[in-house]
């Protein structure tokens, strides 16, 4: 893929209006007066009708699931998909308003991928039947908001490792007791994706990781208010305490403590990682407009300052970072079509370089704008407080390195 069909075309002039028309002129209320932005990605949803499709969708998948446990038969085993050119425009179709949205609030994506995909997929995946019925729908029309809760306070980068937060069995249920940090949506959200370890009175190292499904105002449960942030002011992110939160099996993800966290929790890393391009592709192309048009139109010393060749170098690098994140974006388009999807390195590879420079890119815009560039009044200020964050979640530029080396050397 070299470009951009003309349907990709007619989406994305499509969703541009929306996103000017219905975010733009709320991005103040949004920075400053910490506005939940689900109202809008609710009428996001209903307008580009994929609250019917996700329906549709649940439906059919619902339907055979029932069909197939009536026949006795076991469940189906995920297989590779072959060639399809459908799946590598659904993929186009996933990607394009995230790319329109974070050209103003990458927040906004990333509160509505955590509802949306992480914490409705970590359900559909594992969970059984009557759990899927009973919380998936909703997260995945946007009726609920969902969240996906794994950072501890101790634990950032050693999720497995350092995580303190506990199950015990009581009787027929379990007991959850621990906290989580850093949760998007964990102020609003109706629905939880708890990630804990069983506590069955042996060392901690060794525990098994499993997967309990909460709600809103469980005895216990303590959701937080927002927490200030550097940026990202789209996403709402807070803090969750539990207190000896009791459950019924039926809350365990699988109903079965055999489940794969471990495994689905580094799915989801791969899926959050490659969905980083998208966005930085986003930011990268707002920031180049607009140091395009100051440059055409910010005079200095008698001239526009594009005129000279230190603000050319500016804008030429952010147009080679531009083609090489919109490569990895349409790279993603092309393995889709083709059934397949980059492993777990190939995903971090491509998070480090678009998170670097997506950075890179947004600091020498607010560089090119001088002092109005440091000044909130001008958008490249937040596109580069919102930016870095890209270099944190979903694995710090570190981890990222880690992982692509272990790689490398058969070590991972």
């Amino acid at each position: 893929m070299i470009e951009w069909s003309e349907m990709h075309l007619a989406i994305r002039d499509s969703m541009r209006r929306f996103v000017e028309a219905e975010v733009a002129p709320r991005m103040k209320d949004i920075e400053h007066g910490d506005e939940p932005p689900y109202d809008v990605l609710r009428k996001l949803v209903a307008t580009f009708g994929l609250k019917d499709m996700a329906e549709s969708r649940f439906a059919h998948q619902i339907a055979k699931e029932k069909a197939r446990a009536a026949s006795g038969a076991p469940p189906e085993e995920k297989k590779a998909r072959g060639p399809s050119p459908e799946a590598g425009n659904e993929m186009a179709m996933r990607m394009i308003p995230i790319i329109e949205l974070c050209k103003y609030s990458p927040g906004m994506v990333t509160a509505l991928g955590v509802s949306m995909g992480l914490t409705a997929n970590a359900i559909l995946t594992r969970g059984t039947i009557a759990q899927k019925e009973r919380w998936a729908l909703p997260l995945l029309t946007l009726d609920k908001i969902g969240a996906w809760a794994i950072t501890e306070p101790g634990s950032g980068s050693d999720a497995f490792g350092a995580m303190k937060s506990t199950a015990r069995r009581d009787g027929e249920g379990y007991v959850l007791s621990g906290s989580k940090t850093f949760i998007t949506n964990g102020p609003y959200a109706d629905t939880i994706v708890f990630i804990c370890k069983l506590d069955e009175g042996n060392d901690e190292k060794h525990r098994k990781v499993v997967s309990f499904v909460l709600d809103k105002g469980m005895q216990g449960l303590v959701q937080s208010k927002p927490l200030r942030k550097m940026g990202l002011h789209g996403s709402p992110t807070g803090e969750l305490f539990l207190d000896d939160v009791r459950v019924g099996k039926d809350r365990l993800l699988g109903e079965t403590e055999e489940a794969p966290a471990r495994s689905a929790a580094k799915d989801t890393f791969a899926s959050e990682r490659t969905g980083v391009a998208a966005m930085a592709l986003g930011i990268v192309e707002q920031c180049l407009k607009l140091c395009t048009e100051y440059a055409k139109t910010r005079v200095q010393f008698g001239r526009p300052i594009g005129e000279f060749q230190l603000i050319q170098l500016k804008l030429a690098k952010m147009e080679v970072a531009r083609m090489n994140i919109q490569n990895l974006v349409f790279r993603q388009i092309e393995l889709a079509a083709e059934g397949k999807a980059m492993t777990l390195a190939e995903a971090s590879a491509c998070k480090l370089y678009s998170a670097q420079a997506t950075m890179e890119v947004t600091i020498e815009a607010v560089q090119l704008f001088g002092g109005n560039g440091y000044m909130a009044e001008y958008q490249v200020e937040q596109l580069c407080r919102d930016a870095k964050v890209l270099q944190i979640y979903g694995g710090t530029d570190e981890i990222q390195i880690s992982q692509i080396a272990r790689n490398l050397m058969g070590t991972g």
